[in-house]
């Protein structure tokens, strides 16, 4: 038997890198202009669900001209407004009828009034002007998750209805 030896032009077979390199460069320049990041969350239009009344149980023992300014044992929502700037900021807000000048203050007066025995609250609903960003409703939504109902359950129902464009605070 006999062997057969390996020519030298056989045995140094070289590889074109240059050819492989072209073609990864060409590779990474197409992915990197075609590249198209997705929004920024405070880019986000906000859609909410078109207005609706909110009806409050009233307690039929309250006299209509009550000087009594408690609010009556049978509401179960409490309204939270919030107003914004042109450039999607919170300008003010709201906790019921009384003015609220940020949203810490807000988180304050939150602990107060859910923390009440007498007043029956179970939800929160927020109203939201369109033209607010994402991130600033979200400031207001963490603080109303962050209360706790006089049973000692966390605040979960949160509900939410966009205020006219009109409005203003």
């Amino acid at each position: 038997m006999s062997r057969k030896r390996k020519s030298r032009a056989q045995a140094a077979v070289a590889l074109n890198l240059a050819a492989m390199l072209d073609m990864a460069f060409q590779l990474l320049a197409f992915f990197i202009f075609t590249f198209k990041p997705s929004p920024v969350e405070g880019q986000i239009s906000l859609r909410l669900p078109p207005p609706q009344a909110v009806k409050a149980k009233a307690d039929p023992s309250v006299k209509a001209g009550s000087s009594d300014s408690d609010k009556p044992a049978g509401v179960e929502t409490l309204v939270i407004s919030v107003f914004a700037t042109s450039g999607g900021r919170i300008q003010n807000l709201a906790l019921g009828e009384g003015a609220v000048a940020n949203v810490p203050q807000l988180e304050r007066q939150l602990t107060t009034v859910l923390a009440d025995a007498d007043l029956k609250f179970e939800q929160v609903l927020i109203q939201v002007s369109p033209r607010l960003q994402y991130a600033e409703l979200m400031t207001v939504i963490d603080a109303c998750t962050k209360q706790k109902l006089p049973s000692g359950q966390k605040l979960t129902k949160l509900s939410f209805v966009e205020l006219p464009e009109g409005e203003g605070g």
